[in-house]
């Protein structure tokens, strides 16, 4: 048993269904109101998908007691193919109750598909395009939907873009200074970043993927100096972090990162970002984060 970690981001992670959106009025957005989430996240950095992590999101998602999965492929460009090679996973598992539903722009999705994601024990968001898929989503039935079945207690789950969407500030990609497209940035810079609404499963953090594999610090460092209240978290491919309850576990292969601006320290010199006493921790396969609302120490290894 490897010891537990403690750190403040997790408990909005934890409790992402929990906390209401509030508008400049301080009232509380009504599709938004306070639910306690019965469900689970599985959000996974990218890349390949070692039979050990599917077997455990098969597990924790309850898919060996019945129970079925639903792909929702909108953000790939080659939907159909998402949905068969999504698929595949579950099936080497032994799983062969699962659908894809590719809604699409604009489309009114008819009740009988809205109630059957509310009712699946595992909705999978496949990879692609971020902003495609909230394009499709966004303040929509199905964006209703998912909310609903993750508070029911549905596990949600995502790779690469599936896992961006998870944040409510989402990451998508694109630079607004320097508009051709780089895996990531070049630059610490101030109003590059470019961050769009997702699902808003977590609250108070930055999801990035991809992240050790594609060096993505320089982007996850933007986030924390533009953004101090909200830590970045950023997972490297071939692995996720499980969200049950009040606690994160890694699982997989590699490590989870995540920076925090602890002190709200930021300068900027001509569109330069600096800081001072930035906080760098690393996660390995194991480690669990453990919700601590008086105190953001992180214990040791």
């Amino acid at each position: 048993m490897k010891p537990l970690f403690i750190a403040l981001f997790i408990a909005a992670v934890a409790l992402s269904a929990c906390r209401p959106a509030v508008d400049h009025n301080g009232q509380v957005a009504p599709h938004l109101e306070p639910v306690v989430a019965e469900g689970s996240l599985f959000i996974i950095g990218g890349g390949s998908r070692p039979a050990h992590m599917v077997e455990r999101m098969v597990e924790e998602a309850g898919l060996r007691n019945g129970g079925y999965v639903v792909i929702l492929p909108m953000a790939s460009a080659e939907p159909d193919s998402a949905i068969i090679w999504s698929g595949e996973q579950f099936f080497l598992q032994g799983i062969d109750q699962v659908a894809g539903f590719n809604f699409k722009p604009g489309e009114e999705p008819s009740e009988e598909r809205l109630d059957s994601l509310k009712n699946a024990s595992l909705i999978y968001i496949s990879g692609g395009s971020q902003g495609r898929f909230m394009d499709i989503v966004l303040n929509t039935p199905i964006h209703e939907a998912i909310l609903e079945a993750y508070k029911e207690g549905a596990m949600i789950a995502g790779t690469s873009a599936g896992a961006a969407v998870m944040s409510e500030k989402m990451i998508t990609g694109d630079e607004l200074r320097h508009p051709e497209y780089r895996p990531t940035y070049a630059v610490i810079e101030a109003e590059n970043m470019e961050l769009a609404e997702g699902l808003g499963l977590i609250k108070t953090a930055i999801i990035d993927q991809h992240f050790v594999w594609r060096s993505r610090h320089n982007r996850l460092i933007t986030g924390i100096l533009e953004h101090p209240q909200l830590p970045g978290i950023g997972i490297d491919e071939s692995t996720a972090i499980l969200v049950r309850g009040n606690t994160a576990e890694v699982v997989g292969d590699s490590q989870v990162l995540m920076y925090r601006n602890q002190h709200g320290s930021v300068n900027t010199h001509e569109y330069k970002l600096g800081g001072f006493d930035l906080r760098l921790d690393v996660f390995l396969p194991g480690d669990i984060f453990i919700i601590r609302l008086l105190t953001d120490e992180i214990g040791t290894r």
